[in-house]
């Protein structure tokens, strides 16, 4: 479905370079829940922003259903990142004058497909699927921080795509909140089949998905099954 391959990523500071990802190859199957791990500064938030249309890389490309997002016009990729996939944020991104109904139906209404009502609809239907279906009218600043992130949650899911891609979700979280978000990711995933891309810094929390992957130095290091699978690859997909 999605396939970052050989991508790199070089930032220039002045006149120095500044390489984060260096020949990374990533395959994300259709439904999978994928864990990108790694210690800070690995280069996991780059990788997950070049996979989902919101940067560019310096070299390689990445595909979506074998088209090279590159290939794409700064609209298609904009149509591509609302219709098609769902982004969630470390700090959430709410807008602050809006309700927590009103932030989940924006990226419905800026796709018009759907009527504002039928939009709207959709809006409440997804934040009562993570438990914001008493919290509608409330705005962010009355939301706690788990609140807030349910509702970045139910704002991806509200035009239905087929992939979502989680940056650092429980980094801005107490435990308690951090382990409810990620309770709720699972049951999304088990219950709608969602495709989920998870990037963390956190080993634990990667434990939930189906595969991992662990990025060092910009590079993939290793790749984890589940310990069901009773197995464990190494050093694939590195470049």
């Amino acid at each position: 479905m999605l396939e970052a391959h050989d991508v790199h990523k070089v930032y220039r500071t002045g006149r120095v370079d500044l390489p984060v990802l260096q020949g990374v190859s990533v395959r994300v199957e259709p439904g999978e829940f994928l864990a990108i791990t790694g210690p800070s500064g690995a280069g996991k938030s780059t990788l997950l922003h070049l996979m989902a249309g919101l940067d560019t890389p310096t070299a390689g490309e990445v595909r979506w259903e074998g088209r090279s997002l590159s290939d794409m016009t700064d609209g298609e990729r904009a149509r591509f990142r609302n219709r098609t996939i769902g982004v969630v944020f470390q700090f959430y991104h709410l807008l602050s004058e809006l309700s927590a109904l009103e932030n989940v139906m924006l990226p419905g209404l800026v796709g018009g497909q759907q009527s504002a009502k039928a939009v709207r609809q959709r809006a409440s239907s997804c934040l009562r699927q993570v438990g914001l279906g008493a919290r509608l009218g409330h705005k962010p600043g009355a939301l706690s921080g788990g609140e807030r992130q349910r509702a970045a949650i139910a704002r991806a899911l509200v035009n239905e795509p087929r992939l979502i891609f989680c940056d650092e979700p429980t980094g801005n979280l107490d435990s308690a909140a951090g382990a409810g978000v990620a309770q709720l990711m699972v049951e999304l995933h088990r219950r709608s089949g969602v495709g989920i891309v998870l990037v963390t810094h956190d080993a634990q929390l990667a434990q939930i998905a189906q595969r991992q992957l662990m990025l060092r130095d910009g590079r993939v290091v290793e790749e984890r099954l589940p310990q069901a699978a009773g197995r464990s690859r190494h050093g694939r997909g590195g470049g």
